[in-house]
């Protein structure tokens, strides 16, 4: 994946708040039974995104503090400018993947005479307080819907790497963002409010809210190149986000952390699941493609 080198990047959609100590109150840290970011990371990123109830009511109040409100500090609002810069630089990178996401629903919730939310994505390091609590980087990448932010310390893509072979490339990368903005877009819409207490099950809600985000990761990279941003994608390239898929199946992090496999507890389905449903989005380039709510998945 390349960008444009003379594309500009507008730094305003990340909020860099790496390196500050952010002990919220209650300084809860999420815990997985020591299986580690990738290990846990299926697992409570729904519980978290699910807002009320959940690992949302589990957290310690934010006392109405907020990040995520347009503030650039660091390094990122300075060094971030350019195309090339997100050929460099790995953050940078990520704020030229946030600016196509974005600019490509922006364009799709246009021509249905709808408004897009812009929202930030924030840049942590360890802990971070958000709208739905103080979350942890064990956490893994997630999108919040009570401050509709996405979260993610970067350090999560060194660990998905080391444990399961993805997520160092950068369009593995370039997914999960586009997932975690699929969540915003599923909360502009009134999706992530119909899924109430059905969080488990190979045809839950759940499952089929965060299939539909893989999908919608799939139609953002089929349209990618048309945002202006990115220069092109290659097979190659979407090869990385399909192994990123299904790198984070339920199934497979269940064979690793406890040896066997349990659908019922599924909360984002199976390796081959999240593939196809990626496959589906980027092959038919439209979100309506993308019904998981409907018949069998």
């Amino acid at each position: 994946m390349r960008f444009r080198r003379r594309a500009g990047l507008d730094p305003g959609q990340v909020t860099d708040v790496r390196g500050r100590r952010m002990a919220g109150p209650g300084g809860v840290a999420l815990g997985g039974g020591g299986l580690g970011i990738a290990g846990i990371v299926v697992y409570l990123l729904f519980t978290l995104l699910s807002g009320g109830g959940g690992l949302g009511g589990q957290l310690a109040p934010l006392d109405d503090q907020q990040v995520g409100v347009g503030d650039t500090p660091g390094e990122v609002s300075e060094e971030c400018r350019t195309g090339e810069d997100a050929n460099q630089r790995q953050d940078c990178r990520i704020v030229g993947v946030v600016n196509s996401v974005q600019k490509f629903w922006d364009g799709v919730f246009e021509a249905s005479n709808r408004r897009y939310p812009y929202v930030d994505t924030v840049f942590f390091t360890d802990q971070v307080q958000t709208g739905c609590g103080v979350a942890s980087s064990q956490v893994g990448p997630f999108y919040c819907p009570r401050d509709q932010q996405v979260y993610i310390d970067l350090d999560f893509f060194d660990e998905l790497q080391s444990r399961f072979g993805a997520g160092g490339a950068p369009f593995a990368q370039a997914y999960v963002i586009a997932h975690e903005y699929g969540h915003h877009v599923q909360n502009q819409l009134g999706v992530l409010d119909q899924i109430g207490n059905d969080r488990q099950g190979p045809e839950s809600r759940a499952v089929r809210s965060e299939l539909q985000a893989d999908c919608y990761a799939g139609v953002w990279a089929a349209n990618a190149v048309e945002t202006g941003l990115i220069e092109e994608l290659t097979q190659a390239d979407i090869n990385e986000g399909l192994d990123s898929a299904s790198a984070i199946g339920d199934d497979r992090i269940q064979e690793q952390a406890q040896g066997q496999v349990n659908p019922e507890t599924w909360t984002h389905g199976s390796s081959e699941q999240r593939r196809r449903w990626f496959s589906r989005g980027y092959e038919m380039g439209r979100p309506a493609a993308c019904d998981t709510f409907t018949g069998s998945i």
